[in-house]
């Protein structure tokens, strides 16, 4: 039975919105009448869009109503309910309650709807691809064919929290080292622009040579006043092209082969996508997903365009009938520690299990790898600022310094 957002005035002349389940959009401003409420608009759950709400609106303007966080705690939500044994269409109606944005209510409702009317919930799910990942909807459906909805959603949950704390802890690593660049950033350009001129405008009428770094200072202030802002555009156009040079597939793959190479970043770009890979792989073999469709899904998750095509080809030598550990062996992209935790779970018959402590262990290091750079840059940076003002200071003072050895 579909779904239907109303807005209705009751006996008091008062506006009231919700969602009721009718079989029409007549049926359903019937139901509104017998409870003593005028109808005024009547449609589809999620075809009608408040931007103050963050609703739906279907279409080429349909946009996320869960943000990574809200939808790993929707999911665990759901998980708790469904363990305990509530039906799927029970709980759905009981979370739908339960929202708090509007948005939210109506997809969460159709849903609901949806599976109510005898469709699985892993092709409800499939009708919102903005919504949801084709993993999630491919765990969820893993999950129904085996029985164990409830145990996947648990896991389905796990893991887009520990996404969520990885992502938050690179976050953290990297938001001091950024705020400091960005102070340092404005502290020296008004220093260029606005000291430095005032320097220049006192000793314009001196007929002494001025010392090479009070120039040197000069002129760069010059270039800033007067060209900044084409500066700046040239960064910006600079910017786009690079970004649209990127959209092509060929150059996308050699760049993101070549960052694989640097030294720190390339290091940790290669153990963030492999945790990213294995932790997915893991959580798909466990629910039942076969292991070629699981390799496939895997592969998108890659952010790296040179990784992602060798997880490609190894799923090539998986279907030709190769272990998983050998064709990731072959690539050498990927960190010999999921190569041996691969090899581990396929000899033992455990292979989500390894491959899950491959993920954890590779999660590890990056986030270590992350705060040991963080922790470095921060005395870099300041040493780098104070230096940079040091030199500004010492162009100003040194044409000073000249005129009172002058006097004496």
């Amino acid at each position: 039975m579909p779904a239907y957002s109303y807005q209705a005035l009751n006996a008091e002349g008062q506006s009231r919105k919700g969602l009721i389940e009718a079989d029409s959009a007549r049926a359903a401003r019937s139901l509104l009448r017998a409870q003593a409420l005028v109808p005024l608009r009547v449609e589809l759950a999620g075809q009608s869009a408040d931007a103050g709400t963050g609703s739906l609106s279907w279409g080429w303007g349909e946009r996320r109503v869960f943000s990574a966080h809200a939808l790993a705690v929707w999911t665990r939500q759901l998980a708790g309910l469904v363990g305990a044994g509530l039906p799927l269409e029970r709980a759905l109606f009981s979370l739908s309650e339960e929202v708090e944005l509007e948005g939210q209510r109506q997809l969460v409702a159709v849903l609901r709807a949806e599976v109510n009317a005898g469709s699985p919930f892993a092709r409800a799910l499939a009708q919102h691809p903005k919504q949801f990942s084709a993993i999630f909807i491919a765990v969820i459906g893993a999950g129904e064919q085996s029985g164990n909805l409830g145990l996947v959603l648990e896991r389905l949950a796990d893991d887009l929290e520990e996404q969520q704390a990885l992502k938050s802890k690179l976050l953290g690593a990297a938001l001091y080292p950024a705020i400091v660049s960005l102070v340092a950033l404005g502290i020296v350009l008004f220093l260029v622009a606005y000291v430095v001129p005032q320097v220049a405008h006192v000793f314009a009428g001196s007929k002494r040579a001025l010392p090479f770094l009070t120039v040197l200072m000069m002129g760069i202030s010059d270039l800033v006043r007067s060209y900044g802002w084409l500066l700046l555009v040239l960064l910006f156009v600079g910017g786009v092209l690079g970004r649209l040079a990127l959209a092509r597939p060929a150059l996308r793959l050699r760049f993101d082969a070549w960052f694989l190479l640097l030294p720190v970043l390339g290091k940790l770009s290669r153990s963030y996508n492999t945790a990213r890979f294995a932790g997915t792989l893991a959580m798909l073999a466990a629910a039942g997903v076969p292991i070629l469709k699981a390799l496939q899904a895997a592969a998108e998750t890659l952010s790296n365009q040179a990784m992602r095509a060798d997880a490609l080809d190894a799923l090539v030598l998986v279907r030709e009938g190769a272990p998983l550990a050998s064709a990731l062996a072959q690539k050498k992209r990927f960190p010999g520690l999921l190569v041996m935790f691969a090899r581990l779970g396929e000899q033992t018959g455990q292979l989500p299990l390894m491959l899950q402590r491959a993920a954890r262990q590779l999660s590890a290091e990056v986030q270590r790898r992350a705060m040991a750079l963080a922790t470095l840059l921060e005395p870099l940076l300041i040493v780098a600022m104070g230096g940079v003002v040091m030199l500004i200071v010492l162009a100003v003072l040194l044409p000073i310094i000249q005129m009172n050895q002058l006097v004496k």
